[in-house]
């Protein structure tokens, strides 16, 4: 670890920037997304920026899982931490959205921990693997999760080109960026942009969350800024 730091600090004038601070852009970058699409008017200027910005959001988290899985000591945890927070949120999501057949993204990212999961366990077999992948992709879009089956191949393209190849840092990251960048534009060019910046100037350090109540803060804020929105759009 210390020498990709090192060779992250020779090789880019971009400001570094831990894990931690990764995480905040990427809910700040969420509250925006969500407060423009549930509480604003569409179409003005100020919804489109805040649109914009918020497409960070979900790149940055993809980016984080694939982290995460990679150094979780228990991911069969890791999995169902998400999984719980995802039950626990989709009674807020459906006083947003209604019965239109989506489902929060905590679920997404879930869907997404599962895939890497199948991943270390049939590379072996990469037929056999790959099927399991696109199988989960395909079930993340009928089952109408949050960025679909986008979601699911963004979070594999990042572990596998941050753990598996295991590339020297500055290549390994534009790597990972070349290869999502098509999955990530869909959702919009300048946002997609924005995202790729705040990855480029992840450094390999956690940063300054510690400990459980700060790990289990981030998971609850998801449900709770939906139960505000909720609250507030009323």
């Amino acid at each position: 670890m210390a020498s990709l730091q090192s060779a992250y600090k020779h090789s880019s004038l971009l400001p570094p920037l831990s894990g931690s601070a990764l995480k905040v852009i990427a809910v700040l970058s969420m509250v925006a997304d969500h407060c423009a699409y549930y509480l604003m008017e569409h179409g003005t200027l100020f919804y489109e920026v805040m649109r914009c910005f918020g497409r960070i959001a979900f790149p940055v988290f993809a980016f984080l899982i694939a982290e995460g899985f990679q150094y979780t000591r228990n991911r069969m945890k890791y999995f169902l931490q998400l999984l719980g927070f995802a039950v626990i949120s989709e009674l807020p999501w459906y006083l947003l959205n209604g019965a239109d057949g989506t489902h929060n993204v905590l679920f997404t990212l879930a869907l997404g921990v599962m895939a890497l999961a199948a991943f270390e366990a049939m590379k072996k077999d990469g037929i056999l693997c790959g099927a399991v992948i696109l199988s989960i992709a395909g079930f993340a879009t009928w089952s109408g999760v949050d960025y679909e089956w986008r979601g699911i191949l963004m979070m594999v393209v990042f572990y596998l080109l941050g753990n598996v190849c295991n590339p020297s840092f500055p290549s390994g990251r534009k790597a990972q960026l070349f290869c999502a960048f098509p999955l990530m534009m869909h959702y919009g060019i300048v946002g997609t942009l924005l995202a790729c910046l705040v990855i480029a100037c992840y450094n390999g350090t956690r940063g300054f969350i510690h400990g459980q109540v700060a790990k289990y803060g981030f998971y609850a804020f998801y449900p709770v800024h939906l139960i505000l929105l909720v609250l507030i759009g009323k």
